[in-house]
């Protein structure tokens, strides 16, 4: 059956008949989160404090740490292959905002294997409440990137923090940037606890999640 036959079905089975207005469906958006204050949890600090606090926290297990602005990210991955015992070569996707910096000593390929051990990124935006980042796919942004290395190196501005999951749903997408046709909202280093219930890091992605915050504007 067609998309088209099926969503007319739709229509029918619940009494409409052509395309909906795009009024009512922004209409009936805003009546589902309006009030939405209600049921969530209360919170302090500020969206950094609370973004880094839930990306920390053992159950997500991703680490963090904070640069002045994004020339500081070389310096940043350095030190975490020094730290990490691993080699001087990441994978690093084409964007132009990284390909720019400096990473006098580190081999850098736009290429990721399915072994990588070490994939650097730009996500689009977080989320404090989870301490969750997301990411766009584009031709700068290949997706395999989030998922095949050991260990993901993230970048990400601070002030495209988002409070709540439900604002990256709703308000413009990661500070107005179009929609893309792939997202992927990531929450810490991959794990499962499906082998004798003992948490194995790495299962299903990155078994090992450093996010760099910077200072962007």
């Amino acid at each position: 059956m067609s998309r088209e036959r099926i969503l007319a079905a739709a229509r029918a089975a619940l009494g409409r008949s052509g395309n909906p207005d795009a009024g009512a469906i922004r209409a009936e958006a805003a009546r589902l989160v309006a009030g939405a204050d209600r049921g969530r949890p209360p919170r302090s600090g500020t969206l950094t404090e609370r973004f880094i606090e839930r990306l920390t926290d053992p159950k997500v297990g991703g680490t963090v740490e904070q640069v002045a602005s994004l020339s500081g990210l070389p310096g940043a991955v350095r030190a975490y292959l020094f730290t990490h015992n691993l080699p001087a070569s990441i994978a690093l996707p084409p964007d132009p905002a990284l390909t720019a910096l400096d990473w006098a000593g580190i081999a850098t390929h736009h290429r990721i294997a399915t072994d990588e051990p070490v994939a650097v990124g730009l996500a689009a935006c977080g989320i404090a409440e989870s301490g969750s980042l997301v990411f766009h796919s584009a031709p700068t942004a290949p997706t395999l990137h989030n998922f095949l290395p050991l260990h993901h190196i993230v970048a990400l501005d601070t002030a495209k923090l988002l409070e709540w999951l439900e604002d990256y749903a709703t308000g413009p997408a990661c500070g107005g940037r179009a929609q893309p046709r792939n997202v992927n909202i990531v929450t810490g280093a991959s794990g499962t606890t499906d082998i004798e219930g003992r948490l194995v890091r790495g299962a299903h992605g990155p078994g090992f999640l450093h996010v760099v915050l910077f200072a962007g504007g």
